[in-house]
């Protein structure tokens, strides 16, 4: 039996690291970019990196398996639940942080600052998606 690394884990690694080199570059456009361990960590932003993953995950499943395959059923369920997850729950979530933080803030009160994590905005998921896609489909063809 020959060794290798399949095909499902080489495109969540790539996915993910894309997706943080996109996220680096335009924070590094933006100049607010932190240190490079931070970027690589980061909650939200451009392009989601959750859905880049699954997303990609779910093609190769699809390729592999054919949309009739049970287990691309529960991938397209758990990739539904993480896009609403980020979109609806994470987002609000973040949003209700920040004002936290502010009222902290502005009332001057001697509590530690809540990390207040970033959602994702719909484009932000859907440039997700389509990066995952792409991701999906090259290493399908590159694994064949």
């Amino acid at each position: 039996m020959p060794w290798y690394i399949s095909p499902y884990i080489v495109a969540i690694a790539i996915s993910w690291l894309m997706a943080h080199i996109i996220k680096l570059t335009i924070a590094l456009s933006r100049g607010s970019a932190r240190d490079f361990y931070h970027q690589l960590f980061i909650s939200g932003g451009m392009p989601s990196s959750h859905t880049a993953t699954s997303v990609s995950v779910w093609w190769l499943l699809v390729l592999h398996e054919g949309i009739q395959s049970p287990i691309v059923g529960l991938a397209t369920l758990l990739i539904l639940i993480i896009c609403y997850d980020a979109v609806k729950v994470r987002r609000s979530s973040g949003e209700q942080g920040v004002a936290v933080q502010q009222i902290i803030q502005k009332e001057q009160l001697d509590i530690p600052l809540p990390r207040a994590a970033q959602g994702h905005t719909p484009l932000e998921v859907c440039v997700g998606a389509i990066l995952g896609t792409a991701v999906g489909l090259i290493v399908f063809f590159a694994t064949r």
